[in-house]
């Protein structure tokens, strides 16, 4: 961490279970404890079935993203940042908290998409997602695009769809072009997220994985570190500022 310069970094669900959005794969996620949910993350299934778009849009209507905060995991990356060493953050999470932590919105690569947003799967009409929402409250149990009528889904890619090639394109330069790719909170079984590690450690990266669970390329990686991403990655960006000492926000002039 201390030697690098361009830091790319590639984070997943983990850093956002302290937010209290749960994540999906681990012992208590989403989809651990009810594999049907991941019918809802489904194209195929979300289009064709009316019942799964009603249990995805109630989904939605209760998601903790809505009231979660940014942790200081979301913040040591807004700090390494301002150490002037990040090349990007690819991020496989929905939720926007790396721009509410204050991270450059143009350094964060969305790969999955966002919830925040809407788009009609028929005419493309893209809107608020807290508009959609209000109709759901209001009683609209599977809302349709008022522009076309089509179906609506979050922005956000499914299983089954296709990633966006620019974002994708993205993510693999900042991959490639970088000397430390930080992976955090990723279970790296998801692709083509997942093939961006190998990608940079082929062009001679070094790779650093923190993650609460084993993953596929733990045996590649420099350094493995377990723990609370909270805990664990203030303390890695505070002690590794590019003149070697320890240093943090308190370091910044008011």
């Amino acid at each position: 961490m201390a030697s690098a310069q361009r830091i790319t970094v590639l984070t997943g669900a983990g850093i956002s279970t302290d937010s209290g959005i749960p994540d999906f794969r681990g012992p208590q996620g989403l989809w651990t404890r009810n594999p049907g949910a991941e019918r809802m993350a489904t194209i195929d299934h979300y289009l064709a079935d009316p019942e799964v778009r009603r249990a995805s849009w109630q989904n939605r209507l209760s998601s903790p993203a809505w009231i979660a905060r940014p942790n200081p995991g979301h913040r040591a990356l807004v700090d390494l940042e301002r150490q002037g060493r990040l090349r990007a953050i690819i991020t496989q999470n929905i939720d926007e908290l790396h721009q509410a932590a204050g991270s450059d919105p143009s350094l964060v690569l969305e790969l999955h998409g966002t919830m925040r947003w809407v788009v009609c799967w028929d005419c493309g009409a893209r809107g608020p997602m807290d508009a959609v929402l209000e109709r759901v409250k209001a009683g609209e149990e599977d809302p349709r695009c008022v522009e076309c009528g089509g179906v609506l889904k979050s922005a956000t890619i499914s299983f089954g769809q296709m990633l966006d090639p620019a974002v994708l394109a993205a993510a693999e330069d900042a991959a490639v072009d970088c000397d430390l790719l930080l992976a955090i909170g990723s279970t790296l079984t998801v692709y083509p997220a997942a093939g961006l590690v190998p990608l940079s450690k082929q062009a001679g990266a070094r790779l650093i994985i923190v993650n609460a669970q084993p993953t596929p390329f733990d045996g590649i990686a420099d350094s493995v570190v377990d723990g609370s991403i909270s805990d664990v990655l203030p303390s890695l960006v505070a002690t590794s500022g590019p003149d070697g000492r320890p240093r943090s926000r308190a370091d910044d002039p008011a």
